[in-house]
């Protein structure tokens, strides 16, 4: 094992669209190197393995010739396939990735290139900075658990300055797919009786999730806030809480939906994706690249 593989045990995977792109943190040299091939496949927008490392092949080799040093800059990591199984791959750390992207002259790549240095300008874009900024902020511990007010504080958080209706309310009655959320007029009893559910258990903690959803007290953002109201119940009550990569996003979305008359399938898949990493930088900041690609259209 190299130097590096000794220090490269944060992964993180995060999501161009519905592409992952798998990272991998050097804590010797304080920096992310990320999967090649994975940017290829993103730039190319292309999900075949053999086509993106195919590719790389010709394009290496062009590049060599071009006397560009960017097949001299990548470095070999194990990271994990699809099949569970760790592999060397090659890597690129941030300038490395910036150099790839700039021999992609499509919209593609200038797309890539705003999200990759968190640039997209886009309301979800913005929040997802927001979000990603919520670990290091003192707000995060000063936030209610597990209350409306709570919830509030995070929608706020998220959204201020990007929705003039941030932390607030809605007035007006909503639905998604041909299911009502919690009429309006009566919101206010209904997140008062939310508010005073029990949170002890899990089955506890899940019901009331699961209830908050069905409310949708806010016209937009809240399956990225209630995540994240979740996560700090079970974290308070618990030492426990969600590692969202382990939950895929149709099973997610299906589960939830059914969960207006059996939570049963979302609770099955909560438990199973629980951790005890609750004061880990990377389980937080993976879980928000999770979280808003839920939200993402297909």
């Amino acid at each position: 094992m190299n130097a590096l593989e000794k220090h490269n045990s944060k992964i993180s995977i995060r999501f161009f669209g519905d592409k992952e792109v798998r990272a991998v943190w050097d804590e010797e040299n304080t920096k992310w190197w990320f999967s090649l091939l994975d940017i290829v496949g993103v730039l190319n927008d292309e999900n075949d393995y053999n086509k993106n490392r195919n590719y790389w092949k010709y394009l290496k080799a062009k590049l060599k010739k071009e006397n560009n040093q960017l097949g001299s800059v990548t470095t070999q990591l194990k990271l994990t396939a699809a099949d569970g199984k760790k592999y060397n791959s090659d890597a690129l750390d941030s300038d490395g990735v910036m150099e790839l992207a700039r021999q992609f002259p499509n919209n593609k790549a200038m797309k890539f290139v705003d999200w990759f240095t968190y640039s997209d300008n886009s309301i979800d874009g913005q929040s997802k900075k927001k979000a990603y900024t919520l670990f290091e902020s003192n707000l995060i511990d000063e936030i209610q658990v597990g209350t409306r007010k709570g919830l509030q504080q995070i929608h706020a958080y998220l959204f201020g300055g990007l929705y003039n209706f941030a932390g607030k309310i809605r007035d007006r009655n909503i639905s998604k797919g041909g299911f009502q959320f919690a009429v309006a007029r009566f919101l206010d009893v209904t997140l008062q009786q939310i508010e005073e559910m029990p949170e002890n258990t899990f089955d506890e903690i899940a019901d009331k999730y699961v209830e908050m959803n069905i409310a949708h007290p806010f016209m937009e953002g809240n399956g990225r806030s209630t995540r994240i109201w979740l996560d700090l119940m079970l974290k308070k009550h618990l030492k426990r809480c969600v590692d969202w990569s382990k939950i895929g996003k149709k099973d997610y979305l299906n589960a939830m939906i059914r969960s207006a008359v059996n939570g049963s399938e979302i609770k099955k898949l909560l438990h199973n994706a629980l951790t005890d990493e609750i004061d880990s930088r990377e389980m937080f900041m993976k879980g928000i690249d999770y979280s808003y690609y839920y939200e993402e259209n297909e």
